[in-house]
């Protein structure tokens, strides 16, 4: 659990500006595995009061639940993530 513990960041605190998270895109997650662990991990960081990372687009409509909104935020590339070494390894040996 450890290792699923650091695969994203703190989110950034209350003060923090969308223009203070990186320009750069996350990289694309292929792994389903991976991608489930990260949007829980954000989903939990939005019940705690984190910011939405994106603005809901005119005329399309915006998830209500937080984890679908996590889920979408990690298919746009907009959370940032690391992976443990230990869980780096694990995965290139299969």
């Amino acid at each position: 659990m450890d290792e699923i513990q650091e695969l994203i960041p703190a989110a950034p605190s209350s003060e923090a500006s969308a223009s203070e998270l990186p320009p750069e895109p996350a990289a694309p997650i292929h792994s389903r595995f991976l991608f489930v662990d990260v949007a829980a991990l954000r989903a939990k960081q939005l019940r705690r009061g984190a910011r939405l990372r994106f603005d809901a687009e005119p005329g399309v409509p915006t998830p209500v639940k937080l984890e679908r909104l996590a889920m979408e935020e990690v298919r746009r590339c907009l959370v940032h993530y690391t992976v443990h070494p230990l869980v780096a390894r694990l995965e290139q040996q299969t």
